[in-house]
Order: C-alpha cells, then structure tokens, then sequence
C-alpha cells in the first residue's frame, strides 16, 4: 500500500480510546471468540463506540487471515479476519489496526468485531 497523510483527530473528528472497565464478551451462536476484562473503547466522531479487544483474549483457532484491507485516515491500514466454525465460516467479520496511527496507537495489537454479525456484549 502507498503512504498516506494521517488526519489527526480534533474538534471536527474527535477520536477518544479509554479502558472499558467491564468484561466484553464476542460470541457467534454458541461460540465464545473473545472473552476480555482487558478491552479499550474507541469513540470515533458520531459514530457508535467499538470495542477493542486484545489480540490475546482472542480464540485465534477460529480466525483465518483475510487479504481484505481498508484505509482509515485517522487510524491507518486495518488488515481483516475471517471467523471460521464448524457449521460455516463469517467472512471478514473482524478486523485489527496493526500499525495504528499515534493518535489511536493503544489499539494496536488489539481486535474489533462487526456487530451486526458477532454479539459484542459489555458487562457480566
């Protein structure tokens, strides 16, 4: 990929990443994929917070690389996963910031979850 400009975050794109404070919990059906107290929440201008879970809290068994990427001027390259279990697989469901930008840096090495497919659940 070619370089590209960061935008940092301000008045205009605010971008704020805190501690969540609470266990988070990703599930697919039955599946538990990531089970956290360790979780960072990134609040990205209107948009609904994400959470970011550890790579390590991770159940890496069921994710395969994806060649999927996209480009976030604010957070920089994010490289995806997919979400593979024995009834069938979820395409690019999970993505990670490997490299992030200085502004959102405490991402890295961390994982996010499309909530529309994986239940993202904060609290016990």
């Amino acid at each position: 990929m070619t370089a590209r400009e960061p935008r940092i975050p301000g008045p205009d794109h605010p971008i704020t990443v805190e501690k969540t404070g609470q266990r988070v919990i990703a599930r697919v059906g039955g599946h538990v994929i990531a089970d956290s107290s360790r979780a960072l929440t990134l609040r990205e201008a209107n948009y609904p917070p994400v959470q970011y879970i550890p790579i390590e809290d991770v159940d890496r068994t069921l994710l395969a690389a994806s060649t999927a990427q996209t480009y976030c001027p604010y957070k920089g390259d994010a490289s995806y996963y997919s979400i593979t279990l024995a009834d069938g697989d979820l395409a690019d469901v999970v993505w990670s910031y490997r490299e992030p930008y200085d502004s959102v840096a405490a991402i890295a090495d961390h994982v996010a979850f499309y909530t529309d497919r994986v239940d993202v659940a904060v609290g016990d």
